[in-house]
């Protein structure tokens, strides 16, 4: 399953959509995503930010899931640099597997 967290573009075909943090994770916790793609500003700062996801996912790994391919596609340079940072711990603890 490939997985695109945003509220406003536009779903790419074959992806399945989530608007907060909290659903994306209850599809990794599920198992089967393979990608996942996160923008950062979500519309709503009490529900969360795609750093958010990355962060539950640096945990996870650490814990042994199987990370899927992530991207990110936000717009924002301040949280794209935020997410980087999460994402490139990711890759590090990857590797190590």
């Amino acid at each position: 399953m490939d997985v695109f967290l945003d509220d406003r573009r536009q779903t790419p075909l074959g992806w399945t959509r989530v608007y907060w943090p909290d659903q994306a994770i209850a599809l990794l916790e599920a198992g089967g995503v393979t990608r996942i793609s996160l923008d950062y500003d979500l519309g709503n700062e009490a529900r969360g930010t795609g750093l958010d996801v990355l962060h539950w996912l640096r945990r996870a790994v650490e814990d042994g899931l199987q990370a899927p391919k992530i991207m990110i596609h936000t717009g924002d340079p301040h949280g794209r640099a935020e997410m980087q940072k999460v994402l490139d711990e990711i890759l590090v603890l990857v590797g190590r597997q």
